[in-house]
């Protein structure tokens, strides 16, 4: 963190080195790519320690989730850089002739990128390499509520850039507020729908455009034509990694009702297959973020019949893998996004009501479906909107650097990974260049004769 500047000025310094015109060349571009990978891996003892002090996170998922994500993203990035960066030529219509038409990525300028706290490293600088790759300079707002990975972002990134490039601001809700107040090129957050709104009304003022990646209640359906143990075993990985603490968990089952028991009695098993008789004790199971969070999600245990889970200590933030039954559309657990390790579990015996039930609440940022019904996977895909579909499985979607990862409706307003990114952080200009070689005169007054030739090339 810079303290010594004021926002204003850190902005205004990065305006200077962008329009230098420094991070536009490509090669500045694939070394500054290039020297975060490296720091990452470097650095891979400090992320795990910062993500065992925040959230308890194991070894195993911090680099499964945080920097594997990272390095994938870089690599994909430096070996599509040039070809994303080329000029495209693009089809003229005949009446133009000679003209000829190209479209030129270019970088927006400043951008600012707000990260979320429950994969606080690498929803922070996932982004950061789409808007490092498109030419931008940028600001990086981390989550308070992860201050150790904060800290260390904030360490890693001072080491690697220089601050008029790339600049970590630290602080809390106050320090948001400020960076808000200010003009961006692009503000792009990760984070819930609350704060995605304010995010956009402040951005609005400016004419800023903004990237919201938010969440929503992604519903998992299960058909009875799945092979029940690696359903089971998929969705408890799903839900559970980071104690339920994703955006793209499986927020609800909604479960044939000819099944529903059997799938209950695998997942309970996979429970204790996972994070033993007393997930407390595990090695592998996060806390909760923070005592508000922690409150909010225990208020949930009112609702429906626990059929496993359920203990917590507010002390340790520890709140159990939990399954609940009988739960109904009304109850307050199905009212938002639980975010935690919750899992409500609703039957059907109508696919069509429960595709009613799905599309009559707002879009979610995934949808799973577990079935090897080929109608009803094109059915659902054709039936739902929601962010991404994930067919058999849970998560993995996001882990595809060729598959643009973003939300629809209240779960997000445009994407990232991959070409994605580069899109997110790039405008595209249109660029026609007429030579001056030939110059027709039907175009120009006086008209008289000319119109029933513009109707024939026009034809």
């Amino acid at each position: 963190m810079i303290a010594e500047l004021t926002i204003s000025e850190i902005i205004l310094r990065q305006r200077k080195l962008f329009n230098t015109g420094k991070t536009k060349d490509i090669n500045f571009r694939i070394a500054q790519l290039k020297a975060l990978y490296d720091s990452v891996a470097q650095n891979e003892a400090a992320i795990v320690q910062a993500m065992k002090a925040d959230l308890n996170k194991p070894e195993f998922e911090t680099f499964a989730s945080e920097m594997v994500m990272i390095f994938k993203e870089i690599d994909y990035a430096i070996k599509h850089i040039k070809t994303w960066t080329k000029p495209k030529k693009v089809d003229v219509p005949v009446q133009f002739f000679p003209a000829s038409g190209k479209i030129y990525p270019e970088p927006l300028g400043v951008v600012l990128i707000i990260g979320p706290w429950n994969y606080p490293f690498q929803l922070l600088i996932a982004p950061l390499i789409g808007a490092i790759a498109a030419g931008n300079c940028a600001i990086l707002k981390p989550s308070e509520l992860a201050p150790h990975t904060s800290k260390l972002i904030a360490d890693i990134v001072s080491q690697i850039f220089e601050p008029a490039y790339i600049t970590v601001v630290e602080g809390d809700a106050e320090a948001s507020k400020k960076l808000l107040a200010e003009k961006f090129d692009h503000i792009f957050f990760t984070g819930g729908t609350a704060v995605g709104k304010i995010i956009m009304e402040a951005a609005a003022k400016h004419l800023t455009p903004v990237t919201l990646e938010l969440g929503g209640k992604s519903p998992c359906i299960v058909d009875t034509d799945i092979n029940l143990e690696h359903t089971a075993r998929r969705i408890t990985w799903g839900k559970f990694i980071n104690a339920g603490q994703t955006c793209i968990a499986p927020d609800y089952i909604l479960v044939d009702k000819k099944i529903k028991d059997n799938l209950l009695d695998k997942i309970q098993k996979y429970i204790k297959e996972f994070y033993g008789d007393n997930p407390a004790q595990s090695p592998d199971y996060v806390r909760i973020i923070s005592q508000r969070h922690f409150d909010r999600l225990t208020s949930f245990l009112k609702d429906g019949k626990i059929i496993t889970g359920g203990e917590n200590n507010p002390t340790e933030r520890y709140l159990a893998p939990t399954v609940i039954d009988n739960v109904s559309w009304n109850d307050d657990v199905m009212q938002e996004e639980i975010f935690g390790p919750i899992l409500p579990v609703l039957e059907y015996t109508d696919i069509s009501e429960a595709i009613a039930q799905i599309n009559c609440r707002s879009k979610p940022l995934a949808l799973y479906l577990f079935s090897n019904n080929k109608n009803l996977q094109e059915r659902i895909l054709q039936e739902t909107s929601s962010g991404s579909v994930c067919l058999n499985d849970t998560v993995l979607q996001v882990g595809v650097s060729s598959l643009p990862f973003g939300g629809v409706g209240d779960s997000g307003i445009g994407s990232y990974h991959g070409k994605s990114s580069f899109d997110t952080f790039s405008h595209y200009k249109s660029v026609l260049s007429n030579p001056f070689w030939l110059d027709l005169k039907w175009r120009y007054a006086p008209y008289e004769g000319k119109l029933a030739f513009l109707k024939r090339i026009l034809g």
